[in-house]
């Protein structure tokens, strides 16, 4: 019998029709973001005009222009040395030290001074006292003791600091100038509307020729105000404050001392 012989498979036939497109989902409109408020806009500051550091303005109680002066070049006018401030506050501040520490040495402590036990022979490490110290209640070694901190400087280097810091108030615009204190009466209030008027705020230093009594005690109970003579005025005094405010008549003998 004739075999049966096996028929190859036929390959299937690869279909020329494209596949339909898939269906796609619309895009979703993503909400507009809301609008940020705007900041409100600052108020534009005005340009403050430039300090002339060669003349001032001398204002009365009632803050008004007097007249105007002229400021010594050699005093207001020269290079601010920022190495010779730091130098007259720290001389300044190491006056005002009291220096009163003080730590008990072996010859402060009590205790007795007899010999615990024998030099050889105990076994122990060898100790002459008690109050020797290394042991506990004994007296301290190379402890501070009261000394004197203040040390001098040379005149002609306070006066260049001093000049260098008023010159940096002025530069600033924190140097004013007033005819005179017309307080008559030892009254804070009298003192603080004179204060309030001349706009200033905070730490001050006010400096007279003479301060009379009636200023001093009407200024002692103001926080943040000293008064000082034209002749006690130091560079931490006027570092230490937000205004300089000088009377006439101190502002001449100021510039009399300070001019080389």
């Amino acid at each position: 019998m004739a075999e049966k012989k096996d028929k190859a498979p036929v390959a299937a036939k690869k279909s020329t029709a494209k596949p339909a497109p898939k269906a796609t989902k619309a895009p979703v409109k993503k909400a507009a973001p809301r609008a940020a408020k705007a900041a409100p806009k600052a108020p534009a500051e005005k340009p403050q005009a430039p300090v002339d550091p060669s003349k001032a303005e001398v204002v009365n109680a009632e803050n008004k222009k007097v007249r105007e002066v002229a400021l010594s070049p050699e005093v207001f006018g020269g290079r601010v040395n920022t190495h010779l401030l730091y130098e007259a506050v720290k001389q300044y501040r190491a006056g005002g030290r009291r220096g009163t520490h003080m730590t008990k040495n072996r010859a402060l402590v009590s205790g007795t001074g007899k010999k615990p036990w024998k030099q050889k022979g105990t076994g122990r490490a060898r100790v002459g006292e008690a109050r020797n110290p290394l042991w506990r209640h004994g007296g301290t070694v190379f402890g501070p003791t009261p000394r004197d901190y203040s040390y001098d400087m040379p005149k002609k280097a306070r006066a260049a600091a001093l000049r260098s810091a008023l010159a940096q108030r002025v530069n600033e615009g924190a140097f004013r100038v007033i005819d005179s204190f017309p307080v008559e009466a030892p009254k804070t209030r009298i003192l603080r509307g004179i204060l309030d008027k001349l706009g200033v705020v905070g730490k001050a230093v006010l400096v007279d020729h003479e301060p009379t009594d009636n200023l001093i005690l009407s200024g002692r109970n103001i926080p943040g105000l000293k008064v000082v003579a034209v002749t006690h005025l130091t560079v931490y005094d006027v570092l230490d404050c937000r205004q300089l405010v000088v009377s006439q008549e101190a502002l001449g003998k100021l510039e009399e001392r300070l001019t080389p």
